[in-house]
């Protein structure tokens, strides 16, 4: 007897759709063997299948059992197919009716429950593009599935439990679609900006990279403030919008960072990654791509404790994701596309001992040892980073007043405010393009949205010429000067804007 059941595979971020097809036949030697270029684990669902059937009371036959998966040219992989072949074995055995345009996915644990599976939001997104009418998956991985509009989920517990449901007994209700939430939840963030004492300029550009979008980098001396500064950021970020949150969640889905019982990312998510990191899980890849820290960080921040620490090989990696805001991941029998549209948050010292430059301390690097730490971060990698921010260390006098008068600093709040006016600026005016914030403008964006009085055009050419910028550095300050505008709830960029964000540019890390 043949039994056809729907379900699909993953791949990166894209689904297919996948033909469970389950012969049990009277002729033969009992087996059971899978076929449709399986892996080990697709392989290994025989004995979870098998011993999840018998944990449910229910005979296993003794029969000749043949499972494909078709099309058998695409390459199967993971644990999700033990729920649709466990479903064609059972129909074949008790005759139950298998409803009609419905997908199934999930693995089976030896008790006949089900366990949480990635890759839920994918195949609820699948399903409602094709025009299937209802899935059953786990029902830890069901609230991942739920957010898609327009699809039945129906959360399954055992095998038991969805018998049931076949023969009518006892429905399994479906979850109910819920909308995303507008209003964000007060979560606890790390650091407050205003408990970071001193270091206005600093405060003020991460405001200004919060705002726009705008990758940033703080260099200075040990203790001066720069992790502080960089793990208060996720208290001044704005919500994800219902776009941005969507992109998020399905690319932790396929990734299965998603834990049982989750549902759709809310926050911006906050990596940060240990510079012993390889560059197969910062950018990506492995036998099976999957997705790396910068995918993962996707409309979130990467944050890059001691950027020099890392090796040359992994951040000349980052270059062409942080240009084109996506990274694909080529190997021999697959090709997969990631978004990483990330702000980057670096932090460096600016010598091996970290005193170059210190007030008080003395710097014991020689100019050889300085040149070669300085050098480790390329230039057409710095290019690509917009703020570029000193560090120094505060005072400790200054630190002591500050500390006494830390209750009447900004709070983070009070920044955050700012910052979401000018996200809702950026909104507005790219309604009808593909992009979000500032900072991903492209040169048609740029002479559409940033004209410029001739005065201050004047002045960026000057600036461009003093400080030997780049065509591209030349268009990021055009970008920071619009953010500068948006948070000072100005139409046009004026001079001022240019001036202050030339000002973060011209400290570009020295000696590179």
């Amino acid at each position: 007897m043949l039994i056809k059941v729907q379900s699909a595979a993953n791949r990166g971020l894209e689904t297919i759709g996948v033909d469970v097809e389950v012969n049990v036949a009277n002729r033969g030697l009992p087996g059971f063997d899978i076929v449709g270029l399986p892996d080990k684990e697709v392989q290994e669902s025989r004995e979870r299948v098998k011993t999840a059937i018998l944990s449910s009371r229910i005979e296993f036959p003794q029969k000749k059992i043949t499972v494909n998966l078709a099309p058998a040219d695409v390459p199967k992989e993971g644990s999700a197919y033990d729920l649709p072949i466990a479903v064609g074995i059972l129909a074949a055995l008790t005759n139950c009716p298998i409803p009609e345009r419905s997908l199934f996915f999930g693995e089976l644990s030896l008790s006949g429950d089900l366990r949480h599976t990635k890759g839920a939001l994918l195949l609820a997104l699948f399903a409602k593009e094709k025009g299937y009418k209802s899935v059953f998956v786990p029902k830890d991985s069901a609230n991942e599935a739920a957010i898609v509009k327009g699809v039945n989920v129906y959360p399954v517990q055992n095998l038991q439990q969805l018998l049931a449901h076949f023969a009518e007994r006892e429905c399994i209700l479906p979850l109910i679609y819920e909308p995303v939430k507008e209003v964000l939840p007060d979560d606890l963030t790390e650091f407050d900006m205003k408990d970071v004492l001193g270091q206005e300029q600093a405060k003020r550009a991460m405001e200004i990279a919060a705002a726009g979008g705008h990758n940033i980098l703080l260099v200075g001396n040990p203790g001066a403030g720069k992790t502080m500064l960089a793990r208060a950021l996720p208290g001044i970020l704005p919500p994800l919008n219902e776009i941005e949150s969507l992109e998020a969640t399905k690319i932790h889905s396929a990734a299965g960072v998603i834990p049982p019982g989750g549902a759709l990312l809310v926050t911006r998510q906050f990596r940060s990654p240990h510079h012993t990191a390889s560059p197969v899980g910062l950018i990506g890849g492995g036998t099976r791509p999957h997705p790396g820290e910068i995918s993962l960080a996707h409309r979130g921040v990467l944050f890059l404790d001691e950027f020099n620490e890392f090796p040359r090989s992994v951040l000349e990696a980052l270059r062409q994701p942080l240009e084109d805001g996506v990274v694909m991941i080529s190997r021999s029998q697959e090709r997969v596309l990631y978004p990483a549209r990330f702000m980057l948050v670096a932090s460096a010292n600016p010598c091996p001992c970290g005193y170059l430059n210190h007030p008080k301390k003395a710097c014991i690097c020689s100019v050889q040892q300085i040149k070669k730490y300085q050098k480790r971060i390329s230039g057409p990698l710095l290019d690509r980073i917009d703020l570029h921010i000193d560090v120094p260390p505060v005072d400790v006098r200054e630190l002591s007043e500050n500390q006494k008068a830390s209750e009447f600093l900004e709070p983070s709040k009070v920044i955050k405010e700012r910052v979401m006016f000018a996200r809702k600026v950026q909104q507005t005016r790219f309604a009808e393009d593909s992009i979000q914030v500032n900072a991903e403008m492209k040169n048609s964006h740029i002479k559409k949205y940033c004209p410029m009085k001739k005065e201050v055009e004047q002045i960026l050419q000057q600036a461009a010429i003093k400080f030997q910028l780049s065509a591209r550095s030349y268009l990021k300050m055009i970008k920071v000067a619009r953010t500068i505008a948006d948070l000072e709830k100005a139409p046009e960029i004026e001079v001022q804007h240019i001036a202050e964000a030339l000002q973060y540019r011209a400290k570009a890390y020295e000696g590179v």
